[in-house]
């Protein structure tokens, strides 16, 4: 009788960082597409060490050809991820950039998927800042909440995403 007024219950996914570093809003990363949220919700870090790791157990869903970026699904939601270190990177065509994993690749959490050289990447003037954006969250996600402020890889979470129900 009182079904309809019974609060439906969504699932909650955290995401554990996967850098250490300092988690700032989108709206702070000097590239619109990514500012702007066009490329999908989420939270970026500014990287105090090179090395990204998987934040969760997933597959490689993509790699980059220049290894600045990856794509990880994770296995247990569906939900998409990339991670997208620094910004307009591209240009530097691979250089500074050692990628772990290819696509298709599965991963566990904690697991090195890019290592990257900062210092290379700032003295070629570009920004260090890495974007982690859920990709498919319009279709899979009700909201994506990014959390801001100090965190360590594998230990902090950066992400709240709401599964739709």
């Amino acid at each position: 009788m009182f079904e309809r007024f019974k609060k439906k219950s969504s699932k909650v996914v955290q995401v554990q960082s996967p850098l250490t570093g300092k988690a700032v809003p989108l709206s702070e990363v000097p590239d619109e597409a990514f500012a702007g949220g066009f490329m999908g919700q989420g939270v970026a870090i500014e990287p105090a060490e090179g090395r990204l790791v998987a934040p969760f157990d997933g597959t490689v869903a993509h790699v980059i050809k220049t290894r600045h970026a990856v794509m990880l699904e994770d296995n247990a939601t569906g939900l998409q991820y990339l991670f997208h270190i620094g910004i307009n990177t591209v240009g530097l065509k691979g250089e500074g950039f050692t990628s772990h994993v290819e696509a298709g690749d599965s991963v566990k959490a904690g697991q090195t998927l890019i290592e990257f050289d900062r210092d290379a990447i700032k003295a070629a003037g570009y920004p260090v800042v890495t974007p982690i954006i859920v990709t498919n969250g319009d279709e899979l996600a009700s909201s994506v909440e990014g959390h801001t402020g100090n965190v360590t890889a594998g230990s902090d979470y950066v992400l709240s995403v709401t599964l739709k129900s």
